[in-house]
């Protein structure tokens, strides 16, 4: 896609983070916006800022993206609103840290129903009229944590890996039946964003240390600074972004060390992760 000009994209998880540096950023180059979020007042603030930022025309709406109702009622709702939709930036997210063994079922189901069903009712919801467009691409926001395996995100992982292997399978599909889609699975190193700080973790783990290790050790770059990456990734139709240097190295030493990243990274783990309650 070589111009965001009048292009209607479609963005959840809008109200902080990545999303809202996303909406900014796309706002300056014109486009018209369907911002979504869970969050009231994220959202609107994204809304505001947007608009300052030259934002054309945005419909913004409160949308649990793992409620499959709820979000069917949303997608009709922006395509009639637009009559078309461009691209679908399916970025909503949350982060579970713990023990498989630690975890309770609900907060399984949530991070599950957010990171991996939200990004497939996105996605599906939207395609009929992406391919009629003409004009489309679809991003679908994985994690460094998607092409590595970290201890203590094992639902994560889960949730991450399957988002990539889904976009790849999609974009095989778009490539075979010849349809003007293009698709992107976009892998985030360490994003300075409160997702650590909104995270859920076990029993046994503290939150806010496990929010510190993440803002202090692993959060490096700034969200706008991520958005340019994903904006310039969807400009040059690339299959896969990484996102920060943190991604591209971990992404090569799981490349080069094969399986033997997960012992390497398993005896590191036990001298720098926050350590466990008893």
């Amino acid at each position: 896609m070589k111009s965001f000009d009048d292009k209607v994209v479609v963005l959840t998880g809008a109200g902080s983070g990545i999303g809202r540096a996303l909406a900014l950023n796309l706002a300056g180059r014109g486009a018209r916006l369907a911002l979504s979020d869970v969050n009231e007042a994220g959202l609107a603030e994204t809304v505001e800022l947007a608009k300052q930022a030259g934002a054309r025309e945005i419909k913004s709406d409160l949308l649990d993206v793992a409620d499959r109702q709820a979000f069917t009622a949303y997608a009709e709702g922006v395509i009639a609103h637009f009559g078309t939709v461009n691209v679908v930036i399916n970025n909503a997210g949350v982060a579970l840290s713990g023990r498989v063994n630690d975890l309770d079922w609900e907060d399984i189901d949530w991070i599950i129903g957010i990171d991996w069903w939200g990004v497939v009712h996105g996605t599906k919801l939207f395609l009929p009229a992406l391919i009629e467009s003409g004009d489309a691409h679809i991003v679908n926001i994985s994690s460094l944590f998607g092409l590595v395996s970290m201890p203590d995100q094992a639902f994560y992982n889960a949730a991450k890996y399957a988002v990539r292997g889904f976009t790849e399978a999609l974009r095989e599909e778009m490539l075979i039946d010849g349809h003007k889609v293009g698709v992107t699975s976009v892998h985030p190193g360490g994003i300075k964003t409160a997702v650590a700080r909104s995270a859920r973790v076990s029993a046994k783990d503290d939150q806010a240390a496990t929010a510190k290790f993440f803002d202090e050790k692993l959060a490096k770059m700034e969200p706008e600074r991520a958005a340019e990456i994903i904006v310039k990734g969807i400009e040059k139709k690339q299959a896969r972004v990484l996102v920060g240097l943190d991604a591209h190295v971990i992404h090569n030493f799981g490349k080069f060390t094969g399986s033997r990243y997960q012992d390497l990274i398993a005896l590191g783990a036990k001298y720098v992760m926050p350590k466990k309650q008893s």
